[in-house]
């Protein structure tokens, strides 16, 4: 997965418990994990800007994008769904 999240990281400089960040962010702690363990397939930004508020950082501290080993990087997509080189 190419979007790795680093709540833990932030978390642990700040020695927050995931029950204190999950309350405090207004997730249930099953959802802080999902997002934690990299299953999530979306982010609201609502929660996004709840995160940043709560662990007083950026979004970029929180989120990494990791290129895949032999991944390209996606070809760019016009509106109507074909890619760039198709048109």
């Amino acid at each position: 997965m190419p979007i790795v999240v680093r709540i833990d990281v932030e978390l642990a400089k700040r020695k927050m418990s995931v029950g204190e960040f999950s309350e405090r962010v207004g997730l249930t702690p099953a959802n802080v994990a999902v997002l934690k363990n990299g299953r999530a397939k979306a982010v609201r930004f609502s929660t996004l800007e709840a995160m940043c508020a709560v662990l007083e950082c950026q979004p970029g501290d929180l989120l990494e994008w990791v290129s895949d080993e032999g991944d390209r990087s996606p070809e760019p997509v016009l509106e109507g769904g074909g890619p760039v080189s198709d048109r």
